[in-house]
């Protein structure tokens, strides 16, 4: 029971005060691509946490790394002279584990862990299907030009955005095309390529399965929020490794007003004024130490949960 409250208690520090400190900071807008990573681990922590607390309280006493470990048996062999002896790990595992005729228990755990998995997967096969049909239609009114490496649609409305997946397609309107100058339209193509090669679709197809896993969680409202912008913003810091920030923001404010389709990624859109604020004025990068603590919690929120429910088991 004490661990169960213990992991409530982190799961709750994790789900309802952190996301606030963190959606009020200013620093994630400077280092957008840590400011991910972070939210992603705390979700992924909270999910942990919560998942082993049910676990605690389905079947108390029984760790759940001995589940993992199973009965193992090791008989005493000679190999070469080297003898070694027979491990019995059954005792330890029935001797910790559950009465008889009480493991359905284990069920209860297992459906704690597979609301969120289920939400993440039917997230990733939604938006994969609304990629291939965009995809079709694309290749039927739409002309690949190679030079650009993109698909021009004709259509008079200013709009750029990129279809990511296996098979991505950046997609300019013909419109886009006629407005935009040279540097402009250069650094919107490489702000679109930075979506697809950085991968960016499955963070944020991860933040909408978890706020559709927990609607009412601030950590889950705060990141389906906060990652959509922070992809946007680290997809602009790439751009402007090889382009102009004036000409990447005259083309995201130029654009802003233009469509894009569900699972794909917009040049312009909502925080279109707020991106192009941060690209004319940039903010010098965090202080080293900060970026350093985000990176461990980050990479030790989600280990933090299981740390305390087995650590003392294992010692």
């Amino acid at each position: 029971m004490t661990a169960a409250l213990a992991l409530f208690g982190y799961a709750a520090l994790v789900g309802l005060l952190a996301p606030r400190s963190l959606a009020r900071a200013h620093w994630p807008h400077r280092a957008p691509r840590l400011a991910v990573a972070l939210w992603q681990g705390l979700a992924l922590s909270f999910v942990t946490a919560l998942v082993l607390a049910v676990h605690h309280l389905a079947v108390p006493g029984v760790h759940p790394h001995l589940g993992l470990l199973g009965p193992v048996h090791l008989d005493r062999v000679d190999l070469d002279g080297v003898h070694l002896d027979r491990v019995d790990l059954d005792g330890v595992v029935h001797g910790a584990g559950l009465p008889a005729g009480t493991a359905w228990r284990l069920l209860i755990p297992a459906a704690a862990a597979s609301l969120p998995l289920a939400r993440l997967v039917g997230a990733l096969l939604r938006t994969a299907r609304h990629r291939r049909r965009h995809r079709v239609l694309l290749d039927l009114v739409a002309v690949r030009d190679p030079a650009l490496g993109a698909h021009v649609l004709e259509h008079p409305v200013p709009a750029a955005y990129c279809l990511p997946g296996l098979r991505p397609r950046i997609v300019l309107t013909r419109g886009a095309l006629d407005l935009l100058t040279a540097p402009q339209l250069a650094a919107v193509l490489a702000h679109e390529r930075a979506h697809v090669s950085g991968r960016h679709h499955l963070a944020r197809v991860a933040a909408d399965a978890f706020a559709a896993a927990f609607p009412y969680l601030p950590l889950a409202r705060h990141a389906a929020r906060e990652v959509p912008l922070l992809l946007e913003m680290a997809a602009d810091d790439r751009a402007v490794l090889r382009h102009p920030r004036a000409a990447l923001a005259a083309a995201v404010f130029r654009v802003a007003g233009g469509p894009a389709p569900h699972a794909a990624f917009g040049a312009g859109g909502t925080a279109a004024l707020l991106r192009v604020r941060r690209l004319l004025h940039p903010a010098a990068a965090p202080h080293p130490a900060l970026c350093a603590a985000a990176a461990l919690t980050s990479a030790g929120a989600p280990v933090l949960p299981l740390l305390v429910t087995c650590g003392p088991a294992l010692l």
